[in-house]
């Protein structure tokens, strides 16, 4: 397919080297960002515009990869009748893109996207259309770039799907964070942890989280517990965390 990017950052680069390794034609990238948008453009051995009115016209899909607050102003005055285009936001509907064509819809990729990825992850797509054009090209696209992890959503349910993506990604790698902050105030290698964290993610692929969850709240060990807040109490931002988590795990019992 002909494809014409908007957008620069994250999400752009990685599906545009996507769209690229799966042997579609990027004709073109359109973003604020000059900068960002002629090192993508030199990437991809194409061209790059600053400039809605000379977005091209001659593409057969057009993916729309900003952040969501800024969808609604990129939009304005931009008119792509009988093209296919999509957005990559996980909690805006589709009905956004109504005004820019009659085959508008969602191309949604659940995967945590940096730009600076060489190797590109598995990126599974949810995606939706306003009619059967739309899904079918959306469809294809899709499973061009994610071999079968594929899947047709509606709206209410990619807001769901991106909550749960926050629950288990953003949430995770923010305990990360505190984790980090602690070893480094008590004098430990965060590093050690890695066997830990490695272990716990690949477990999930063969057995469902509820049915592994261990730990001194799980075994309600409140002698451990009391200890470990005694020692967090330098720390009371954790203390907090630690609070919390062990009082929700205990609840799921």
């Amino acid at each position: 397919m002909d494809i014409v990017i908007i957008g620069s950052g994250n999400v752009a680069a990685v599906l545009g080297r996507k769209f690229k390794a799966a042997g579609h034609h990027i004709i073109q990238i359109f973003s604020r960002n000059a900068k960002a948008a002629s090192e993508l453009a030199y990437e991809w051995d194409t061209e790059s515009t600053n400039y809605k009115s000379t977005i091209s016209k001659t593409a057969d899909v057009y993916i729309i990869a900003i952040s969501d607050a800024a969808i609604e102003e990129i939009i304005i005055d931009l008119k792509l009748p009988g093209k296919v285009v999509a957005h990559t936001a996980a909690s805006v509907p589709k009905e956004v893109l109504k005004k820019v064509t009659e085959h508008y819809g969602v191309f949604y990729p659940l995967q945590s996207l940096r730009k600076e990825m060489i190797n590109l992850p598995e990126v599974p797509v949810f995606f939706d259309g306003s009619d059967e054009k739309t899904k079918q090209v959306l469809g294809l696209l899709a499973k061009s770039i994610s071999n079968e992890n594929v899947s047709m959503v509606t709206d209410e349910d990619r807001v769901k799907l991106h909550v749960a993506a926050v629950l288990v990604s953003n949430f995770t790698n923010h305990l990360y964070c505190l984790a980090e902050e602690y070893c480094k105030k008590e004098g430990l290698d965060f590093m050690q942890l890695l066997p830990l964290i490695e272990e716990t993610a690949m477990r999930i692929k063969t057995v469902l989280p509820s049915q592994v969850q261990t730990g001194p709240a799980m075994r309600n060990d409140k002698e451990t517990i009391q200890k470990h807040l005694a020692m967090l109490e330098k720390h009371p931002e954790i203390k907090k965390v630690y609070e919390q988590l062990t009082e929700s795990i205990q609840l799921m019992k």
